[in-house]
């Protein structure tokens, strides 16, 4: 065990020891090699960039998608001691400026970055002078499924991240998903030049998580009875049309349950505020889109139901794990209807895809139809299709 990295880790983010596969992650990147990292929500994926970052000399940029997450990541960073900072498109010109020039100044640890701010000529100038003096410690690409162009949640900006290994060929990097089927991660690690990248994936079971599926008959009505036993819980209702979201939210706050909508057709101002209010009070029910989600660090979400058939196992996989970070006995609830299927089917017909690309969404919501149709259990159809063996789990 290397000691250095246990230090760090007791005594600046306060964990005892290591989990499952951290401490051979972080002995990789401390030694310079590349990683890829799979690993289930609230497995402890920050940890494996954050403590080489500081082990090694000079700061590390951490590539990542979500402003809000950032600013969440970098306030507990600080709280603990680390100098920390990010630079995205909420900052002024001032915040930014002073923030680079603490990067050039030897003042950050760690810094994150949005893709798009990362591939500017300005920023990749920063790099350069960082490099020129060894002081580019490490490049980690956060949910770097954003690079699949049929996965669920494709960033067209990712793509160009190949750009770091071209550029920067001696700064390690460290890619992490807590999703990803064989077809994405074989497309994160052509994408982003990691052939010689160790590839570590942890267990992708959640055993907390019971999961629960439902043919649809009174959807609202199934809805309240399941929220019944869940009063007072914090929780997540997903939707597939904002439409559907706004009604929902109007409905559930009429029956008693006190719901924020979530959308990207809502204002920039009124998507934060009701995130902020939805990680910072207890019991709130936030009735979304999938445009809600990716990184929100809520530990006590005690169920996400679904009120539509998600389009792929892996998006299904992905919204289920926000329940439960905290490892308490949570809920996954879904009912879905046939009526689903011929939704998603009509927009991969519409969308302006590639025939190939088509071929494995359809592909993919054949298995998501399956994994609702089937009668055996639940986890061990999830954990197979991430190709993990399991025994029948008597929780779904």
């Amino acid at each position: 065990m290397s000691k250095p990295a246990v230090d760090i880790l007791r005594r600046v983010f306060g964990y005892p020891s290591f989990r499952g596969q951290q401490e051979e992650i972080v002995d990789q990147l401390v030694a310079g090699g590349d990683a890829l990292v799979l690993m289930p929500t609230g497995g402890g994926k920050s940890l494996c960039y954050q403590i080489p970052a500081l082990l090694r000399q000079g700061v590390g940029v951490v590539v990542s998608p979500l402003i809000a997450l950032m600013q969440d990541q970098v306030d507990a960073l600080r709280l603990a001691g680390v100098r920390a900072a990010f630079l995205n498109s909420s900052m002024d010109f001032r915040s930014a400026v002073d923030t680079e020039r603490r990067l050039l100044d030897d003042g950050l640890d760690l810094i994150y970055v949005a893709p798009e701010r990362l591939l500017s000529e300005r920023f990749i100038g920063l790099l350069e002078q960082l490099v020129a003096r060894r002081q580019l410690a490490l490049f980690a690409i956060d949910e770097a499924h954003c690079v699949s162009q049929w996965g669920h949640d494709f960033r067209p900006e990712y793509i160009q991240l190949s750009q770091l290994h071209q550029r920067f060929p001696g700064v390690p990097r460290i890619a992490l998903t807590a999703t990803a089927d064989q077809l994405t991660r074989q497309e994160i690690i052509t994408r982003l030049n990691l052939e010689e990248a160790s590839l570590f994936v942890a267990s992708f079971d959640r055993p907390n998580i019971r999961y629960t599926i439902v043919e649809r008959d009174n959807p609202r009505k199934q809805l309240l009875s399941f929220l019944g036993a869940h009063h007072g819980a914090a929780g997540i209702v997903y939707c597939l049309s904002r439409r559907k979201v706004d009604e929902t939210a109007v409905w559930l706050n009429a029956q008693g349950v006190t719901a924020l909508p979530y959308h990207a057709g809502l204002t920039a101002g009124d998507r934060q505020r009701h995130q902020q209010r939805f990680l910072r009070e207890d019991g709130l029910v936030m009735v979304a889109t999938i445009a809600f989600g990716m990184g929100i660090d809520k530990p006590d979400v005690r169920f996400v139901a679904h009120l539509d058939l998600p389009k792929s196992l892996e998006a299904y996989y992905q919204e289920t794990g926000r329940a439960g970070r905290d490892g308490d006995p949570s809920q996954a609830w879904m009912t879905y209807g046939l009526n689903d299927v011929v939704i998603h089917r009509q927009m991969i017909e519409e969308s302006s895809a590639p025939l190939e690309q088509k071929r494995v969404e359809r592909q993919k919501l054949e298995s998501m139809l399956a994994y609702c149709e089937s009668g055996q259990c639940r986890r061990v159809l999830l954990l197979n299709y991430f190709g993990e063996a399991a025994a029948p789990c008597g929780n779904c």
